[in-house]
């Protein structure tokens, strides 16, 4: 951008270099960063806003963003936090009492809720929490956006108007349509890369050593696992700016630069220990998915991923928008710009662009494990690499023709490179080549500005040796000779003169060139982002959006709310993790830190679940129910199809049933029941009876035959099997497993009839994969004997708190204690007035052995790494304290 433009633009300074001293910097310097950050953050906004619009997706449009993951997990976890913040639930910060059975909620809110932008939920009605997911969604975007465009003015000076445009390109790159939008706790990590590289400036330069820690802490508590990658990505932007820099030119700044940053990350990492400890050991409980070998992308498709309105999850989503695309391309041939500072961050771009292909650089950008889903997360850091290089590219003024020729043709190589790739869309090369063209002719305009500047002007594009202009050391223009007397003078008038003449043209091509820029990039911007969201509503899984159904579902729950007497659960509603969105205390659960004790208890207990275990779901059965101590429980009768273009209806019923309580009293520490692996045997054993009645039923063709008592219930169980199951006479069972992904939930298929005959039959999809015992005939009296015995040896009154358990029980009981709730890592209980030792299992469940002098029983739960991770903390924050001090002395030195 020539000097005019900033004439236009009512600036007076460029952004000043690296500050001489410790305090904070004022003036024209700060307007520039703040007016970049704030151009930034509202074109941010309002495209990302435009891009939704275009789509039709609510909240401007009728249609569902519940895609995947963001209507499974994020939605029903940030309706929980809702409720959580404005003290509407059973649990505390430690204990999550609706999912699960009970789940260590800290993890989750690591995993999941602990961005500080996160707390806005609590400001928006229960409603219209969906409304809510996307402000925190566009705000973490918007923040993304202004942190870049200010350190991008931080890393160099240049016009503002330009930083806050390759900002915004930054905030609404691919990989933020594509991922982070429907995956807002990975957003995070989009705003910490930049930040997290400030931080690196003020490590290189000796500046704000205690804010540093702080702005670390902050990345890694509101996500560690994106703040981990972005961690990485500034330790690269800071090897360049160490190696290029002119203050760090020498080995010993350079040292000193370096261990200041790794005191930063140290200490800043180390105050966020308290969750980061608490949400790393949860991964290591939790259940296990299967393991992933890294296959690198076709070049092709990675090439692709540069262009607009490409998407996939098999590729790294790398664009930027093709104006900064091509700055950033321009860089290697611009020799405006000093050499070290091309090679070095041109390295940067390459080496960083081939560590997403090569398996060793791909485990350490995922802290070690391939993840199961998308396998290039890390590729935000790529994309502000790019912007950065892009950046350093024009700060100074718009390239040279010759760099332009040599970074267009750069850009068509990759697009011819990249046409049979089939990730590319129809608005791909229309979207791409009219940018292209908008591009184009910004530069033009530029460069014709530039020409129009008088002889001498000051600032025009002239750089020094290192490639930076005069303005950069001070952050003024150099002033002009003194007592150059009557020569002097006139050449002043003659440029005053010239100034003159050209001032209407020189002011109008720059606004041009700008407002063209600004154009290119948010036409293709929106474009991307309208089609990414049609192509994931089109091709992935989706959940419809909250109404009726879920709003009916909330009231009969609240209605029927008998908590910790026994449980509500809430039965199938559309979208998962249903008691996160509707209340209650059921089974449905969703999350990374899943326990594998929660997983596999479940499962081999007849429950379905799916993302390979960690998301397991309710199960309509009155034997678990009197398990769980589930005495009330919701079934929903849909009014309609569910679509992706209207709330969905359903009527919703409640029964209750008498229960045993959420404590009962077992007679022995092993449990004692019919022997067998399948789901009906576990749930004898669990429940101390034998109620079912488990026939060996021949296969003849695609049916199964057996006897059992006239009357009884048949029970269809087989978690592998993909398919239909039909009772002769009765409706199709629909079952779904599909190994290791998906586990079929056990499922009623009717009534035997007065014959005594069980004729089943199967419509497989695919090969029949069915257990050894696959029908189970439940007998009622059987089961109505066993819940009155529970009931009667059970706990007379159960009390609990956020994350406690009391229990009174009958005089003189012994044998073991039962509290219906996994036996996760973290519970501890007592007997009497003993102390509280790690619980014991009970086929999975927690357990307190009883001696017949006790009465009470008592449960506590501590999600683990809390107390190693507190300590960390502390020692970080004695740290944090004392380079404070010792900073404030050596200022006053």
């Amino acid at each position: 951008m020539p000097p005019v433009a900033e004439t236009v633009l009512d600036e007076v300074e460029a952004e000043g270099g690296e500050d001489a001293g410790p305090g904070p910097r004022t003036g024209a310097p700060a307007r520039r960063g703040a007016r970049a950050a704030g151009a930034a953050a509202l074109l941010t906004a309002v495209l990302f806003c435009l891009a939704t619009a275009l789509s039709r997706s609510h909240p401007f449009g009728p249609v569902t963003r519940n895609v995947v993951d963001l209507g499974q997990q994020y939605l029903p976890y940030h309706a929980y936090w809702r409720s959580f913040l404005r003290g509407e639930t059973h649990g505390d910060a430690f204990l999550n009492w609706n999912s699960g059975f009970g789940a260590n909620f800290l993890g989750d809110v690591g995993t999941y809720l602990s961005s500080p932008v996160d707390l806005l939920v609590v400001f928006f009605p229960a409603d219209r929490i969906e409304l809510a997911l996307y402000v925190v969604t566009a705000v973490k975007i918007t923040a993304a956006g202004a942190a870049a465009a200010l350190l991008l003015l931080r890393l160099r000076p240049g016009p503002w108007p330009v930083a806050a445009a390759l900002g915004t390109a930054y905030a609404l790159s691919g990989w933020t349509f594509n991922f982070g939008s429907t995956v807002p706790m990975w957003l995070d990590g989009l705003v910490a890369f930049p930040l997290l590289c400030l931080v690196g400036e003020w490590a290189r330069t000796g500046r704000r050593p205690v804010l540093g820690p702080l702005v670390v802490a902050l990345a890694w508590i509101a996500n560690f696992y994106t703040a981990y990658m972005a961690t990485l990505g500034a330790a690269v932007v800071l090897a360049v700016r160490l190696l290029t820099a002119e203050e760090t030119a020498t080995v010993r700044r350079r040292l000193a630069g370096a261990l200041r940053a790794a005191r930063s990350v140290l200490v800043g990492v180390g105050l966020a220990a308290p969750l980061v400890a608490v949400v790393f050991l949860g991964t290591k409980t939790a259940d296990p998915t299967p393991e992933v070998t890294f296959a690198p992308a076709a070049w092709t498709d990675v090439l692709a991923r540069f262009l607009p309105a490409t998407a996939s999850t098999a590729s790294p989503a790398l664009f930027i928008g093709t104006p900064a695309l091509l700055l950033a391309l321009t860089l290697p041939f611009n020799r405006a710009v000093a050499p070290r500072v091309r090679a070095a961050l041109t390295a940067a771009v390459v080496l960083v662009t081939l560590s997403l292909q090569w398996e060793p650089t791909h485990l350490l950008w995922h802290a070690g494990a391939s993840p199961n889903g998308v396998p290039y997360r890390q590729a935000f850091v790529l994309c502000g690499l790019l912007l950065i290089a892009a950046w350093f590219s024009v700060a100074g003024g718009v390239p040279r023709p010759a760099a332009l020729l040599a970074g267009g043709a750069l850009l068509g190589g990759l697009a011819w490179a990249a046409r049979g790739s089939v990730d590319i869309d129809r608005w791909t090369f229309p979207a791409s080549g009219a940018a292209a063209l908008l591009a184009l002719i910004a530069a033009l305009l530029a460069l014709a500005a530039a020409r129009r500047e008088p002889p001498g002007a000051v600032g025009g594009n002239h750089r020094d040796s290192t490639g930076t202009t005069p303005e950069d050391s001070t952050g003024t223009a150099p002033e002009a000779p003194s007592g150059g007397g009557r020569r002097g003078l006139t050449a002043t008038a003659r440029q005053d003169s010239a100034r003159t003449a050209l001032k209407a043209p020189a002011r109008l091509l720059p606004l041009l060139a700008v407002l063209l820029l600004v154009a290119a990039q948010a036409g293709e911007a929106a474009v991307t982002g309208k089609r990414i969201e049609e192509q994931q509503r089109a091709e992935v899984a989706w959940s419809p959006r909250t109404g009726p159904w879920h709003e009916a579902a909330a009231r009969e729950v609240a209605r029927a709310d008998a908590w910790p007497r026994h449980r509500t659960d809430p039965g199938e509603v559309p979208g998962g993790n249903d008691v996160l969105l509707v209340g209650g205390q059921g089974a449905d659960y969703y999350s990374s830190l899943t326990s594998e004790t929660t997983s596999r208890t479940l499962v081999s207990l007849g429950f379905g679940a799916y993302a390979k275990g960690r998301h397991p779901v309710t199960l309509d059965n009155p034997v678990t129910d009197a398990l769980f101590s589930i005495g009330t429980r919701m079934r929903s009768e849909p009014a309609e199809p569910v679509r992706q273009d209207a709330p969905p209806r359903a009527t919703v019923t409640a029964t209750t049933v008498p229960v045993p309580p959420l404590v009962t009293v077992r007679p022995s520490a092993r449990p004692a029941g019919p022997s067998g692996d399948s789901a009906f045997a576990r749930q004898e054993r669990l429940l101390g009876a034998s109620v079912y009645e488990l026939p060996a039923p021949r296969r003849t063709g695609r049916a199964l035959v057996a006897h059992c008592p006239a009357g009884s219930e048949v029970w269809f169980w087989a978690p592998e099997y993909r398919g239909t199951a039909a009772l002769a006479g009765q409706r199709p069972v629909r079952f779904d497993g599909k190994p290791p992904a998906v586990s079929a939930a056990m499922g009623a298929l009717g009534t035997v009839p007065a014959s005594g005959e069980v004729r089943i039959a199967l419509a497989p999809e695919g090969r029949a994969r069915l257990p050894r015992e696959p029908v189970g005939c439940l007998v009622r009296a059987r089961l109505d004997a066993a819940v009155d015995r529970l009931t009667a040896t059970g706990a007379t009154r159960v009390r609990t708190t956020g994350h406690t358990v009391t229990a009174a029980l009958p005089a003189g009981s012994t044998g073991v204690a039962v509290l219906a709730v996994p036996r996760i890592s973290g519970w501890s209980c007592a007997a009497g007035d003993a102390d509280l030792r790690p619980a014991r299992a009970y086929e999975g469940l927690v357990a307190v052995p009883l001696d017949g002098r006790a009465d009470t029983v008592h449960c506590s739960f501590r999600p683990p790494g809390l107390r190693l991770g507190g300590a960390v903390g502390a020692a970080a924050l004695l740290a944090l304290a004392a380079t404070g001090v010792l900073h404030r002395r050596r200022s006053r030195g």
